[in-house]
């Protein structure tokens, strides 16, 4: 008896049809009748009456049915149990992280889980959600830190992390540079460097949709793609920016960064989690048990 003979059976018993139950194995469905004919002749009895239109199972059949899923299904968890061992033992992790978790919550996170897992190789990939999400999904990366895209992949779990708030990049002899907060109304006739839409929706609408929403108009002087470029177009007097908190931990002396309050969720960027949806991987659980288990401690620091 062989566990591909119990998925064979337990398919046709399921889905009373043997081309059906063939295409959800992706197999042949002569190739499935053998399997299921083989496991029959080992058994020494009919499990399946099969017709032109129809399959049914025999007494036998019902009897031995349960038995069969409680038989693959502990040949599953065992099989995934040594994959997850042996790769405890010798695995590496390929992580894709936007900037913003890159500089704010993935160093604890590597940091932490190296004390829980030093034996597993850790490979980073820095690079924007629009990027990253194509590796995921070919199977180049086990998980990502990005933003959540308005219309995600069904082939995709998320866990949202948390939000980022926003503040105000200004030249450091700005006229604002001393204020400890600002309001959208102080920026109406201020010149804005907005990253471009197309490569950073989310960075982008931060600005545009902020202003929108109070029915303002924002003064776009210039698009600029990486937060390093716009942070370095502000200090050479070239407009102010509003960006993700963790962009005043880019050094620069020309730059000043301003709390930005605002009552609009516009004001709050989304971070999130997301992995290959019904993918088995020990090692990537581990990582996100210990992020729900420390959620609120990298929150407080990103």
């Amino acid at each position: 008896m062989e566990l591909q003979q119990l998925r064979c059976f337990i398919a046709a018993a399921d889905e009373f049809h043997f081309g059906k139950a063939a295409q959800r194995l992706d197999m042949l469905p002569s190739s499935l009748g053998r399997h299921i004919k083989q496991l029959e002749d080992d058994l020494g009895t009919r499990l399946i009456s099969r017709t032109t239109r129809s399959v049914t199972l025999t007494e036998d059949g019902i009897v031995f049915l349960e038995e069969a899923r409680r038989l693959l299904a502990h040949a599953d968890r065992l099989a995934a149990k040594m994959r997850a061992e042996s790769r405890d033992r010798g695995a590496t992790l390929r992580i894709g992280s936007i900037d913003s978790a890159a500089a704010g919550l993935i160093p604890q996170l590597i940091h932490d889980f190296r004390g829980r897992a030093p034996h597993v190789g850790i490979e980073l990939l820095e690079d924007k959600s629009v990027r990253l999400l194509p590796k995921l999904l070919s199977g180049r990366l086990d998980l990502v830190f990005i933003r959540p895209p308005a219309n995600p992949s069904r082939r995709l779990d998320f866990f949202f992390l948390l939000y980022e708030s926003a503040v105000v990049a200004l030249p450091i002899r700005h006229r604002f540079a001393d204020r400890s907060e600002l309001v959208l109304a102080d920026l109406v006739d201020e010149p804005l460097i907005v990253p471009d839409r197309h490569s950073r929706p989310h960075s982008h609408d931060l600005t545009v949709k902020l202003f929108n929403e109070a029915g303002l108009t924002p003064r776009i002087s210039q698009i600029a793609e990486e937060k390093q470029t716009i942070i370095g177009l502000v200090a050479a007097e070239l407009g102010a920016a509003i960006v993700p908190r963790w962009t005043s931990r880019l050094s620069n002396a020309g730059v000043k960064f301003v709390r930005l309050t605002t009552n609009s969720t516009m004001g709050r960027l989304p971070l999130s989690a997301a992995w290959a949806r019904g993918s088995r991987d020990g090692v990537r659980d581990q990582m996100l048990d210990m992020i729900r288990e420390n959620l609120s401690i990298y929150s407080a620091n990103s």
